[in-house]
Parts: structure tokens; sequence; C-alpha cells
């Protein structure tokens, strides 16, 4: 990887659910950002007194080495790896930053099921694409938990909270409370800064949770997306815009139908380049064209 690594320290202690503040127990929260080969995807590491816990796993072989050679920098073992959703992006980096450890892998079932039902399709869509890159095995989760659900790691508990089909087939996110307020690594949910993957068909039900979100973490201190800088509600406002935009833009230009043609296409990337012009993920446009209008279509 060479990405940057950003890190936010929070001080606290959780006790039965509790936040109490503690000089005793440090936990300090690192992004490791992937660069454009890995498709800027995030992973965090909070890093406690004893150990470190990873959310999410990248998606290139070396990225997954980057992020292990992050957490041995550290001098603490890796206590466990949280999955926000099963996107290659999120979880292929896995078997690198185990290194065989024997470690919670944990997520929902409905995130697991997708990782289980698409990897080899994945693998056949994009190994040839990324060549070596590409991990040649793919750790799964191996701890289910439920919606609403806790766990807790050198005494740090983290919550997860179910969302259903969204960005991808099944999301989640994961809260935590470090001591100084809520904090929520909210995976794909928002991807900050970058075109948005939409291909999965879902983004009526992705802006339905973005609001559930909104309700949810109103008084959350910090969101870490799947992708981008972290921040506030401002996020969840920013990925509204941007799938409202794309969502109008594809009504417009397949009227009814449920595909569009290649100069339609080219026609939806330039309106949203205007909606953001930096170029990150530009190939994902016209990727989720043809799905978003037979999600429209079907209205």
């Amino acid at each position: 990887m060479r990405g940057v690594a950003l890190s936010t320290l929070i001080v606290g202690m959780i006790a039965a659910g509790t936040s109490i503040p503690s000089a005793a127990n440090t936990a300090l929260v690192h992004r490791l950002a992937a660069d454009a080969a890995g498709i800027f995807a995030n992973s965090y590491l909070v890093e406690t007194e004893k150990g470190v816990v990873v959310i999410d796993g990248r998606l290139l072989t070396s990225d997954g080495k980057a992020v292990r050679a992050r957490i041995e920098s550290l001098h603490k073992p890796l206590l466990g790896v949280l999955v926000t959703h099963g996107h290659p992006d999120h979880y292929n980096g896995i078997t690198e930053i185990v290194a065989g450890a024997n470690v919670p892998i944990v997520a929902t079932a409905g995130v697991d099921a997708v990782i289980r039902e698409y990897d080899s399709a994945k693998e056949k869509q994009w190994a040839s694409t990324f060549g070596a890159e590409w991990p040649p095995r793919r750790t799964f989760p191996n701890r289910i938990v439920k919606d609403g659900e806790s766990i807790a790691f050198d005494g740090i508990r983290f919550t997860v909270h179910d969302l259903g089909p969204g960005e991808s087939h099944s999301d989640s996110y994961w809260t935590t409370d470090l001591g100084q307020g809520e904090i929520a690594f909210i995976g794909d949910t928002v991807m900050h800064g970058v075109h948005a993957f939409v291909t999965d068909g879902h983004t009526t039900q992705w802006l339905a949770n973005l609001e559930r979100l909104r309700r949810r973490l109103a008084g959350a201190k910090v969101l870490y997306p799947g992708h981008g800088e972290p921040g506030g509600l401002e996020l969840l406002n920013w990925q509204k815009r941007y799938l409202e935009s794309y969502r109008a833009a594809v009504k417009d230009l397949a009227q009814g139908g449920t595909g569009l043609s290649e100069a339609q296409k080219n026609e939806l990337v330039t309106r949203m380049k205007a909606v953001l012009p930096n170029g990150k993920l530009e190939f994902l446009i016209s990727l989720g064209a043809d799905a978003v209008a037979t999600e429209l279509a079907a209205r």
C-alpha cells in the first residue's frame, strides 16, 4: 500500500456497555487508505492497550500485507477483524492481515452469505485484471453475530447493526465508544469523494439506509467510511446527493428502459463527472448504469 495513515486519539474504557473515561486504557483509530490501484478502500485499526482490532480488509495482496506490517509496527497482537460488507475490497486482504493467526473474523449472517455466494464469481470477474495482486486464497468470517449483538476486545465493546441491502446485497456498520462518544465504522454506506458502486442495484434501499443512519447516529462523534476521509453527518448528505444525482440522470437517459446504450452511458459519465469531477473510480459510473435503470424501471 502507498496510502496514508491517519490516527485519531480517543481515550476510554468500556465496562458493561457503559463508557468510563480512564487513562489506563488508550485506544487509537488508524485509517489506512489504499491508493488508486486498491480503489481507495479503507482499513481501520483500533489500537487498544493490549492489541489491535481491524475493520475491513481492503482489496489487494499488497494492501493486506501493508495492513499486517502496520499491525506489526505497533508491537501488539491482532485481536480480531470486523467486516462491514461482502465486497472484495473489504475482505480480500484478510488472509494477509491475519497471517495464519486464529482470531475472530466477525460479520453478520447476511454479510457472510454474500461473501461465500459471490466470491468465485468476483474472482472470475476481476482476477485477470489484478493479476498477482488478487489474493489466490480469501479468508471468510468465522464468527457470525446478529443485529445489535456486541463483541468485546480488550474491554472495548463493538456492536454490529444490520442494514440489509444497500451499496451491497447486505450491508452493516459497527459502533463503539472509546470514551469520548460514539463512533461508527459505516463501510460503503458512504463512499466519500469517489464515484459509487451501484451495480448491485439497491439504490432505493441505500438511500433509506442513509436516513436510518442519520437518525441512529445523530450524536456520533466520527463516521469512518469505507472509502475517503472520515467526518460527521455531512458524509451522509454527500452520499445522498450523489445517489440522487445518479438516479435522476439514469432515469432521464433510460426513459423507462432497463438499460443504457453506450452513447447514453458516455453521457451519464459526463453528467456524473460534473457532480464529482475528481475521476476517482470513474469506471464505476457506466458499470452500474444498467442495474440502476432496471431498478428504477421496476418501481
